[in-house]
C-alpha cells in the first residue's frame, strides 16, 4: 500500500488526486512494500527560508526533498512501513515554470513531485 500524505497552504489550488495517483504510480513498480511519503506545497518565502537553513542558499527553489531515514541508519520501523520523506514544492516556482513551458500548473507539481521522490529512491543528479 502507498500512502501519499498532502498539505498544502490553504490559497495554493492543487489537484491532490492527481498528484497522489502519479506518486502512487511511480513507487508501485519501484516499491515492494508498504510505503510513506508526505508532500507540502508551500509559497516563496517558506521555499527560501528551507533553502537557506538546509542547503545554505538564500533563494526560493522549486523543489526540496529531504529524507525520512537520513540519521537513522540502525532503526527500522516496526511496521515495516518504508517512510521515504518529505518533498516541498513551491506553487509560485511552479506556476512560473509551467508558465514558461506552456504547461498547467497541476502538470509541473506532478514533474517537480516526481523528481523530488528520485531524490528520495536514491537518485540524484550532479550539482
Amino acid at each position: 500500500m502507498i500512502r501519499v500524505l498532502f498539505q498544502t497552504e490553504s490559497h495554493f489550488p492543487v489537484n491532490r488526486k492527481k498528484i497522489k495517483d502519479a506518486v502512487e504510480t511511480a513507487l508501485n513498480g519501484q516499491v515492494h512494500r508498504s510505503a510513506e511519503v508526505s508532500i507540502s506545497i508551500v509559497g516563496n518565502r517558506r521555499m527560501r527560508a528551507l533553502n537557506k537553513t538546509y542547503r545554505n542558499r538564500d533563494t526560493a527553489t522549486d523543489v526540496l526533498s529531504f529524507g525520512q531515514e537520513e540519521g537513522k541508519p540502525f532503526v527500522g520501523a516496526p511496521d515495516d512501513v518504508l517512510r521515504l520523506g518529505d518533498i516541498v514544492v513551491s506553487y509560485p516556482q511552479a506556476v512560473e515554470e509551467a508558465r514558461d513551458q506552456n504547461t498547467l500548473v497541476d502538470d509541473q507539481i506532478v514533474v517537480l513531485v516526481l523528481h523530488g521522490l528520485d531524490h528520495l529512491l536514491g537518485k540524484h543528479h550532479p550539482e
